[in-house]
């Protein structure tokens, strides 16, 4: 498994992770024994950068993730974001990044995880009611006291990003980028080079659309937050979209691979600095998803790709948009 560094403090993981968040939420019924046993496959093919976060489930992600990785501590690259604060029945209130809730978190996550250390800790939402210095600031001192190697942010503008990186060295944003949804690519992955901080993109296969195996809101299961709050599957945006998929399609055709092996295989391309995590709660799809790291595309193909498939291309909302505002610009 090819390596990859995300910013200049150390950071080395597998060029490819695994995000973890539908192995206990949002994406249908969990299945914790396919859930472990993918998890541990992930391990042995060589993917050793894990995406989880304290909303996922809430906490029950982690947990899960500390349940499966006893004795493989050392084999693995523990990524897990804050951000939020949530109620005695794990409803969610808001945001929050205070200092104080922000060290409390961590100490809350490592327990959970069951261990002594983060690797890279994120910020999971920018929090307008709270300067990013101060919640850096709290950051910096979980490094120092040895309970986080590295820090990141999430879906954090350009602005945000610079301030962040001036208190302490910040290691990787996680955004979401994909063939269909390359907004970063204006101001925010300049700045990130700029800085020298990698970047982690999450849903890279556009939630799954692009591996064309949806159709509509149907093909979801029962309990899928796609099935009800995805913009880009309803209405007139899903007809629209499903041209989108047809054109990664003839690509898979083209190679002879899968549609979603193309979509990875495009990010996989962007550059040396450029991690995605797709998420999967089962080894079948994870093995198809390893195999996209040996899928060549060619400067002809990756241009035809961006022809067929440029900036701005996917109709509707990336999410509902309630959560739209949550976004940092």
């Amino acid at each position: 498994m090819e390596q990859r560094k995300l910013g200049n403090q150390g950071l080395v993981v597998s060029a490819m992770g695994l995000g973890c968040m539908g192995m206990s939420y949002a994406y249908g019924k969990p299945d914790e024994e396919e859930s472990i046993a993918t998890l541990h496959e992930a391990i042995e093919l060589g993917v050793n950068f894990l995406d989880t976060a304290e909303i996922y489930g809430p906490f029950e992600n982690e947990k899960l993730l500390g349940k499966a990785l006893k004795g493989r501590r050392d084999q693995v690259i523990i990524a897990t974001k804050f951000g939020f604060e949530f109620s005695p029945d794990r409803k969610i209130i808001g945001a929050n990044s205070r200092p104080e809730h922000v060290k409390k978190v961590a100490d809350e996550s490592l327990q959970r995880l069951g261990i002594d250390c983060i690797d890279l800790f994120y910020q999971h939402r920018v929090d307008q009611n709270v300067p990013i210095e101060d919640t850096v600031g709290a950051m910096s001192e979980l490094v120092q006291a040895g309970k986080v190697r590295f820090i990141g942010l999430s879906e954090a503008g350009s602005r945000t990003i610079r301030r962040a990186h001036a208190i302490h060295p910040v290691s990787a944003l996680q955004s979401e980028y994909s063939l269909w949804e390359r907004e970063i690519e204006a101001e925010i992955l300049p700045t990130l080079r700029e800085l020298g901080i990698g970047l982690v993109s999450y849903s890279p296969l556009g939630r799954g659309f692009l591996t064309g195996q949806y159709t509509s809101s149907d093909d979801f299961e029962e309990g899928d937050w796609r099935k009800t709050n995805y913009p880009r599957i309803t209405g007139e945006n899903l007809a629209a979209n499903m041209s989108l998929v047809e054109a990664v399609r003839q690509m898979a055709d083209r190679k002879g691979v899968k549609a979603g092996q193309i979509a990875l295989a495009w990010v996989l391309h962007q550059g040396g600095d450029v991690v995605p995590i797709p998420g999967t709660k089962r080894r079948t799809y994870l093995r198809e998803n390893v195999a996209s790291i040996n899928v060549e595309l060619s400067p002809e193909d990756l241009s035809w790709l961006n022809e067929k498939i440029p900036v701005g291309a996917a109709a509707g909302m990336r999410y509902p948009e309630q959560a739209m505002k949550m976004l940092d610009k």
